[in-house]
């Protein structure tokens, strides 16, 4: 029988299509920088793409459903294989995916002189074959308690469709319910997937330095009681984001995950930032609930868009970017340590992040907030893309 290690060794071709990591890791990086620069001339006026979006719309989408969909992508795709047992994807049909990703980029950048409903076709066909394809996965390998990333990844691509219909009624899309769908289950994916491996990476890190206290193992009983609280919270305030009811319920949600992040002992891990990091990255999803609860009960606590910022550049940028590192360090052949170059990686989106929630409080002083988040952000992601690109393009390294 076939291995994993068999089929990569009979692909000849290039390096980066032997794992879903390596085209989709490097591509997200690289689109995250090119769109944040892309971005900040939009902001200010000097740069109009040829799309059909408003400059807040497009800037939303392809952080949210263009970066975090190939992560995801390069995520699932290089764990599935290890939760079914069956072989991972490579080779051509792997480029052809990362192709069909590529495509739904351009089809946005470029929608201005094309239908709506053609734009969305090209921009949904990335999505919903990789959907099919891990459903596919799941089921001929029966790993049925895996059944729930499918639900939340099939949600993720229904947000992304939702954000394509209001855009193509002249809805502000970037205040819609798309995006409020696919931002609820991104952070679902977080909250579950986080759940499992922070832990986890935690729990094993210690070990190996002999400490006496550990974090307790994932999905406790109160692990799932977060996590039922969370989706409850999310469903309300994806219906009703205006509601009290939406406040309170994120409120409440925000102190419970406060807790349950409490108990993977992410404060004895300052010696290790990749490890660090990861209890650094969900920190943001607590912060960001009590932050979008506060802005609900309280009008006018923070500036427009400030607190979901805790959310998307804190809780999914970060995390991505702690995934992203770890995976490409363990599945090319290196130490699972954090070198200087990691470090100013995680540095830099956390920079970006706390900017980024500055300019809300002080609007006054947006027109040059707003440019050294963008650039803390670039320098995360191209960061990224430099340190690890060589590693992703280059065959795995035999120890």
């Amino acid at each position: 029988m076939s291995t994993t290690s068999d089929q990569m060794r009979t692909w000849t071709g290039p390096a980066i299509l032997t794992y879903g990591f390596r085209p989709f890791f490097l591509g997200a990086a690289l689109w995250a920088a090119l769109a944040m620069l892309l971005w900040i001339p939009m902001l200010m006026g000097h740069v109009t793409p040829p799309t059909a979006f408003d400059p807040v719309s497009w800037h939303a989408h392809e952080f949210l459903f263009g970066y975090l969909g190939a992560v995801i992508a390069g995520f699932l795709l290089t764990a599935v294989p290890n939760w079914t047992g069956r072989l991972p994807i490579v080779g051509w049909r792997l480029g052809a995916l990362a192709l069909l990703w590529l495509v739904g980029r351009a089809s946005i950048l470029f929608s201005a002189n094309m239908s709506a409903g053609l734009v969305a076709a090209l921009d949904l066909g990335f999505p919903v074959l990789f959907a099919m394809a891990i459903a596919r996965e799941i089921v001929a390998g029966r790993n049925w308690r895996n059944l729930i990333i499918l639900g939340m990844l099939s949600v993720f691509a229904a947000g992304n469709a939702l954000f394509h219909m209001e855009a193509a009624r002249g809805d502000y899309a970037a205040h819609g319910m798309g995006l409020r769908l696919g931002l609820g289950a991104g952070i679902m994916m977080i909250a579950v997937i986080g759940g499992r491996i922070i832990p986890s990476f935690t729990r094993n890190w210690m070990v190996r330095r002999d400490e006496a206290s550990l974090p307790v193992p994932p999905m406790q009983w109160f692990d799932r009681l977060a996590l039922i609280a969370l989706l409850a919270a999310l469903l309300v305030w994806v219906l009703r984001p205006d509601a009290i009811a939406s406040g309170i319920a994120l409120l409440v949600v925000g102190g419970i995950h406060l807790l349950r992040l409490a108990r993977w002992r992410g404060h004895r891990t300052f010696a290790e930032p990749l490890v660090l990091v990861l209890h650094v990255s969900y920190l943001f999803l607590p912060l960001g609930a009590l932050a979008i609860g506060a802005k609900i009960l309280i009008p006018g606590t923070f500036g427009q868009a400030a607190p979901e910022h805790l959310w998307t550049a804190g809780a999914i940028g970060m995390m991505t970017l702690a995934v992203m590192t770890r995976a490409t360090l363990g599945h090319t052949g290196q130490a699972l340590a954090a070198g200087p170059a990691t470090v100013a990686i995680y540095v830099s989106i956390g920079l970006a992040t706390l900017v980024r929630v500055c300019a809300g409080y002080w609007p006054e002083a947006v027109f040059w907030l707003h440019p050294l988040a963008g650039l803390a952000f670039v320098l995360a992601f191209m960061g990224f893309a430099l340190a690890y690109g060589p590693a992703l393009l280059r065959p795995r390294r035999r120890n």
